[in-house]
């Protein structure tokens, strides 16, 4: 029985499929960090919108009491001088919580939309290590196909769609496209 000889492009076929399997497990690994990421940092913006909401609520509140109490001074009489009083340090008061919670607000807003942020930067790296993926699976596909019934056309088709794939898993790092 003859030995059947190995055609040398077989070797580079074994070694590009090799660097596009370590690329799609390394884009699987990368894009799964990134897709919780992206998770994490939804669920902590939309904690502090709701974060937000309550303390527009209780601004909101101190608002609507600070009105009333001021309408109530208005109508007050001259004799009535420390009610008025009293009622004039309540103001103060609500001024003051008022002023506070409106800055509260600020600043939850500002912390929720850089978690915003953070989570559209994190899709952005998973979408992109996703797509590195999808093609450099089937270029592993048509690789093997091409090592099976000995095409060299469906290797460097192989090739091809491979380099799509490493172009989309270098993105994945670098978000140039």
């Amino acid at each position: 029985m003859a030995e059947e000889k190995k055609e040398p492009w077989l070797n580079y076929l074994a070694l590009t499929t090799i660097i596009f399997a370590v690329a799609a497990t390394l884009s699987t690994f990368k894009g799964g960090g990134y897709s919780t990421r992206s998770m994490l940092s939804q669920e902590q913006a939309s904690n502090k919108w709701a974060y937000f909401q309550s303390k527009s609520l209780k601004l909101y509140i101190y608002e609507t009491q600070k009105d009333v109490l001021e309408l109530d001074t208005q109508r007050m009489k001259k004799e009535e001088a420390s009610v008025k009083l009293a009622y004039q340090k309540k103001i103060s008061d609500y001024e003051k919580s008022i002023k506070r919670y409106d800055k509260e607000k600020g600043d939850i807003k500002k912390d929720a939309e850089q978690f915003e942020t953070l989570r559209d930067e994190a899709q952005k790296h998973s979408q992109a290590f996703g797509l590195a993926v999808i093609f450099l699976q089937i270029s592993i596909l048509i690789s093997s196909i091409a090592a099976l019934i000995k095409r060299r056309y469906l290797w460097l088709i192989g090739i091809g769609v491979g380099a799509v794939g490493l172009v989309y898993f270098i993105n994945g790092f670098l978000l140039f496209l």
